[in-house]
């Protein structure tokens, strides 16, 4: 009998009601990853920093935290309770945000934001692992894109409401109204979502595991694995090294205050970066049915048109001109992620999921996370003597320029994707034969 509830564990749209759920833990880590970003202005100003601190504190020590911390959580992810992990995740960079409203000085502000990092750590990888788990193959590039569009979510609310409450109330106070809630959030995750029963072969035992030793072999046998996720990585660069600094650029070359950036970037980012990467999981889906490398192209293309639109974006004097230029730039730069992560999961074994996402990941952060916000904010000051007030809008053009190897990257990994699935099937099929 076909159960009516939502909520019900049996019921046919319990997988989508986890969905929902996951999706708006997901938009809580980007609300309290990127609630520093458009409140670094007022922290600049009160605690003395320079664009290259705030390059770290977005950057790279958030990154080295949160992706060194993602491999044994992964690990960790593939032999345990995926959900009680997100959840014990979410508390701790809640609780960490929160904490950041009562620093007095960079190193407690840095010291606050690697805590952030570690809980962050364990929310994407047991989260895709779960999803890959609840939805089928034909259903997964969707999942995990309406999944991605948390992020989105999260930056909507973080800007929007991050740069209201920083004028209203201080940016302090700020970091207690975003962090406190994903606490409660916790507890509801543990409440209301099942640890659903993982994908195993046909004939498989269903309690073996895949050592991450394994995994690594396995991976290393699919190029296209990494021309992925070299792929995501510039992309990311980009996104997180000019994304992060953009606010800081609309408030000191076109004169906006916190709250106009925070509504402009709540309302336009999070809007176009939700469409593009819903977009790219749907559309990865509906012609990766006959072509698998569709969930590649997609990626590419994206990029390669993206590329004008960006250039003028930051290029442009009218700031009319530059948030029409940034609307479908943004939504093109944000199709790669969902079918990206979907396409990696069909090269590995269902026991390797979680492990496989978190060295994509590892990869995308050190390099887009890590790096990005690193290497702009650092060419920005030393900018400084050569372009003036136009420092950082040179720095961004110098990091928009480095993401054009994307280009090739995705071309490879188009090149290598069909033989690649090819080996994980006779892999699978010789799992299934053997036991």
């Amino acid at each position: 009998m076909q159960r009516d509830s939502v909520t019900d564990p049996q019921s046919n749209n319990y997988k989508w009601f986890v969905l929902a759920i996951l999706t708006v833990v997901y938009a809580f880590n980007f609300i309290d990853r990127q609630i520093l970003v458009i409140l670094q202005e007022p922290i600049k100003a009160e605690l003395g920093l320079s664009d290259t601190q705030l390059g770290l504190l977005t950057g790279f020590s958030f990154a080295v935290v949160y992706v060194t911390a993602g491999i044994p959580i992964a690990w960790l992810a593939d032999r345990s309770n995926r959900r009680n992990i997100v959840a014990v995740s979410l508390g701790i960079w809640s609780v960490m945000t929160a904490l950041s409203g009562i620093v007095q000085n960079y190193t407690q502000l840095l010291l606050a934001r690697l805590g952030v990092g570690l809980g962050e750590a364990g929310g994407s990888p047991p989260s895709h692992s779960m999803l890959s788990d609840y939805f089928p193959e034909e259903q997964r590039g969707t999942a995990l894109s309406i999944y991605t569009t948390g992020i989105y979510l999260g930056i909507f609310f973080g800007y929007f409401a991050g740069g209201w409450i920083a004028d209203t109330y201080g940016w302090r106070n700020a970091f207690f109204i975003v962090g406190i809630p994903g606490v409660v959030l916790a507890f509801l995750l543990l409440l209301l979502v099942r640890e659903p029963p993982r994908t195993v072969l046909p004939n498989a035992v269903e309690n073996e595991k895949a050592s991450f030793k394994e995994t690594i072999v396995f991976l290393l046998q699919r190029p296209a694995f990494w021309w992925i996720a070299l792929g995501c990585s510039t992309a990311s660069f980009v996104g997180y090294g000019n994304g992060n600094f953009f606010p800081s650029l609309l408030i000191r070359n076109y004169g906006l205050t916190v709250t106009e950036v925070g509504m402009f970037m709540g309302v336009i980012s999070g809007s176009t970066g939700m469409l593009g990467t819903f977009l790219g999981g749907y559309l990865a889906d509906r012609w990766g049915k006959r072509d698998k490398r569709w969930y590649v192209r997609i990626a590419l293309w994206g990029l390669i048109l993206s590329l004008p639109l960006s250039y003028y974006t930051l290029l442009g004097s009218e700031p009319l001109y530059v948030v029409l230029a940034y609307t479908p730039a943004h939504i093109l730069n944000t199709l790669y992620l969902g079918p990206c992560i979907a396409i990696c999961h069909t090269l590995v074994a269902p026991n390797m999921r979680a492990s496989a996402s978190a060295v994509l990941l590892f990869v995308i952060n050190m390099i887009g996370l890590g790096l990005g916000p690193l290497v702009v904010g650092a060419l920005s000051d030393a900018y400084i003597p050569i372009f003036g007030e136009e420092n950082l809008r040179y720095a961004m053009l110098t990091a928009l320029t480095m993401g054009t190897s994307g280009v090739f990257f995705f071309w490879m990994a188009h090149r290598t994707l069909l033989g690649d699935i090819s080996k994980t099937e006779a892999a699978l099929t010789g799992m299934t034969e053997e036991s």
